[in-house]
């Protein structure tokens, strides 16, 4: 197993993404784009992307924040994920950089890329497969359902799956139901999966812990954590054969 840190900019700022891969195999193999939660890129999404290289792909854990903006106070997480909302444009431009670098990686085949997202991450990969990037999927993890990009009817190009709590405060029913009517009336191809009294960051291992150090209605739970990977994993071997 490879792996590398890439220092790249967006419009003069820096950021600092995760790539790895398995050496051993020598023909061009689909690659995925991990996209982390609201706490910023940290060890959480590069775990997930070592997990995705030991199966094959390309896995490229990148950073939507900016290099070394990640944290474990609620507060300035907010902060970040405020700043990179603040323009569909800027969110446009993080993520369309980091795609292209993982396009033009030797290895890679570029027409087969999908990205999968962590709660903020979740909603950002849902923002992108709105606007119609050439994705071959789009995969949220217990991700925001809302954006200010509003699908158009037969612009999105990305299958796509989504998991979520059943008992999540931050992703309530109305939600869900406005999004999937939403990609219905867009036209495009989705899986919605709701894991009953499960909470918000159920992938994470660290949820419940922060969720008790600081109020908030987080709790990791294994089964659902176990069942979305596999899930995620059997959507691949789907859309990329």
């Amino acid at each position: 197993m490879e792996n590398e840190v890439i220092d790249y900019t967006v419009n003069g700022d820096s950021f600092t993404g995760y790539l790895a891969w398995d050496s051993g195999i020598n023909e061009k193999r689909p690659g995925v784009i991990l996209v982390h939660e609201w706490w910023g890129h940290n060890a959480f999404v590069r775990k997930q992307a070592d997990r995705l290289a030991e199966l094959g792909y390309y896995a490229f854990a990148v950073d939507m924040f900016g290099t070394g903006k990640q944290t474990d106070d609620p507060a300035e997480a907010q902060k970040f994920h405020d700043e990179a909302l603040k323009s569909p444009v800027v969110l446009e431009a993080r993520f369309r950089t980091a795609l292209s670098l993982l396009q033009q990686h030797a290895g890679v085949d570029p027409n087969r890329i999908a990205a999968q997202g962590y709660c903020f991450g979740g909603g950002v990969v849902l923002a992108m497969a709105r606007l119609g990037l050439e994705l071959r999927g789009a995969v949220s993890f217990h991700g925001a359902l809302t954006s200010d990009v509003v699908a158009k009817k037969g612009k999105i190009q990305a299958e796509i799956q989504v998991y979520t709590g059943g008992a999540d405060a931050m992703i309530p029913p109305q939600q869900v139901g406005a999004f999937v009517e939403e990609m219905q009336e867009a036209g495009a191809k989705l899986t919605l999966v709701s894991y009953p009294g499960v909470l918000h960051g159920f992938t994470n291992p660290a949820a419940t812990e922060r969720g008790e150090k600081f109020g908030l209605p987080l709790a990791y739970n294994q089964e659902a954590a176990m069942d979305s990977w596999q899930g995620a994993l059997d959507f691949y071997q789907k859309i990329f054969n």
